[in-house]
C-alpha cells in the first residue's frame, strides 16, 4: 500500500512523498521552545498559542499512527538574485508569483488522501498545509524527505530547496522512512547572503530580522536600520533559498500556475494601488491576504532604498494616508531619496 501511495502521490503533481511517524520528532518541542522564550519569533503569537500542539504531532491527534510528508516543487524559472539589481521595481518572493499555494496543495492532498481511504476501510486522514500547529520542517527530515538547512529550511539532494510541504496524517500505519542527514557540510553561502543578519548561528533562525517576516507577518513599521538592508524586496525574501549550491539538482515545477502572473511590477505602479486595484490585481495570490497598507509600507521602504528621485511623488502622495505606518513609510521614503 504503501508503494502505491507514493505512486499516486507522485501521479497527482508532487514531487516526493515520504512516511514518519507522529511521535518521530522528540526533540522539536525543546527547539521551538528555545526559540520562542528567546522572542524570536516575533509577532507570530499562535506559534506560542499551540505550541504544545506544534512540538508534539501524536498530541495533535492522538489517533494518527503515520505522517505521510509530500513535497511540490515551484522552482522558479528566473534568478531572484537578478532582480534585485533592478531597484525601480518590487521583488516578490518566487513562491507568491502565481497562485496560492495553500490551495492547490491542499486540493491534491484530499485527492491523495482520498485514494488512502479507499484502499484502507475504516481508516481516517487530516490533510495540512502551512496553516495549522503542524511542524512539517522537522517531519520532512524524520520522513526522510530532505533536511533543515543551516537556513533552517528543508532541502533535499534530488529537490534543491524550492518546494511547498504537505503533509497527510492517517491512522493508517505505514512503514516510516528512515530520517535524512543533513548534508550541508562546510558551506555557509545561505548565513552569509543574508542582507539582515537574520542567522545568529548555523540552524538558528531570528524571524524578527528576517525580510520575509518583517515584509509579510510584522504589522506595524520596521526598524530604520533594517529598512535599509531590505532594498527592493516587498514580499518575502528568497536570497538563502537562491544560494543554495544544491539547487543545481533542483526539480522542474509541474504544476504552471506556480509561475507568471506578477513578475517584478515598477514601484511606481505600486504606489497608486489603492484598496480594491490591490484586491483585485492580487485576487488568488497569498500576497492579498497582507493587505493594502502593510504591501504599500514595503512598497514605500523600496521606494526609499530606489535612489530614483522620478519616484519621489510616489511617495509624497502618500504623505497624508489614513494608515499612519504607511504615512511615515512615505516621508520616510522622500527623506532617503532627498
Amino acid at each position: 500500500m504503501k508503494t502505491r501511495l507514493v505512486e499516486k502521490a507522485l501521479e497527482e503533481g508532487f514531487s516526493k512523498a515520504r512516511v514518519t511517524t507522529p511521535d518521530a520528532i522528540p526533540q522539536a518541542a525543546e527547539r521551538l521552545d528555545a526559540f520562542v522564550s528567546a522572542g524570536m519569533h516575533g509577532q507570530m503569537g499562535w506559534m506560542e498559542e499551540r505550541q504544545n500542539w506544534r512540538g508534539a504531532p501524536d498530541a495533535l491527534w492522538p489517533e494518527a499512527r503515520s505522517v505521510v510528508m509530500l513535497a511540490e516543487a515551484y522552482t522558479p524559472d528566473y534568478d531572484p538574485l537578478e532582480l534585485l539589481e533592478q531597484r525601480d521595481r518590487g521583488v516578490i518572493s518566487a513562491y507568491a508569483q502565481g497562485r496560492d499555494y495553500h490551495d492547490l496543495v491542499k486540493k491534491r492532498l484530499k485527492r491523495v488522501g482520498r485514494w488512502l481511504l479507499d484502499q484502507a476501510e475504516g481508516a481516517q486522514i487530516k490533510v495540512f498545509v502551512d496553516t495549522a500547529p503542524v511542524m512539517e520542517k522537522p517531519l520532512g527530515q524524520a520522513s526522510g524527505l530532505g533536511w533543515q538547512g543551516k537556513h533552517t529550511n528543508l532541502l533535499a539532494r534530488d529537490l534543491g530547496n524550492w518546494f511547498f510541504l504537505g503533509a497527510i496524517f492517517t491512522t493508517v500505519e505505514l512503514e516510516p522512512d528512515a530520517p535524512e542527514v543533513s548534508h550541508c557540510g562546510s558551506c555557509t553561502a545561505c548565513l552569509d547572503i543574508c542582507p539582515t543578519e537574520a542567522f545568529p548561528a548555523p540552524y538558528q533562525l531570528d524571524a524578527r530580522r528576517c525580510i520575509s517576516y518583517l515584509t509579510i507577518e510584522h504589522k506595524g513599521p520596521i526598524a530604520p536600520e533594517l529598512r535599509a538592508k531590505m532594498g527592493n524586496r516587498i514580499y518575502g525574501c528568497d536570497d538563502c533559498l537562491a544560494v543554495c549550491p544544491w539547487n543545481k539538482f533542483a526539480a522542474e515545477a509541474r504544476e504552471l500556475r506556480y509561475h507568471g502572473g506578477v513578475g517584478a511590477p515598477p514601484l511606481a505602479e505600486l504606489a497608486g494601488l489603492d484598496d480594491a486595484a490591490f484586491r483585485a490585481r492580487f485576487a488568488g495570490s497569498p500576497i492579498k491576504r497582507i493587505g493594502r497598507d502593510r504591501f504599500l509600507r514595503n512598497v514605500l521602504y523600496a521606494i526609499g532604498n530606489s535612489g530614483d528621485p522620478s519616484l519621489v511623488e510616489a511617495a509624497r502622495a502618500h504623505l497624508e494616508d489614513p494608515d499612519p505606518v504607511v504615512a511615515e513609510a512615505a516621508s520616510w521614503a522622500r527623506a532617503q531619496l532627498a
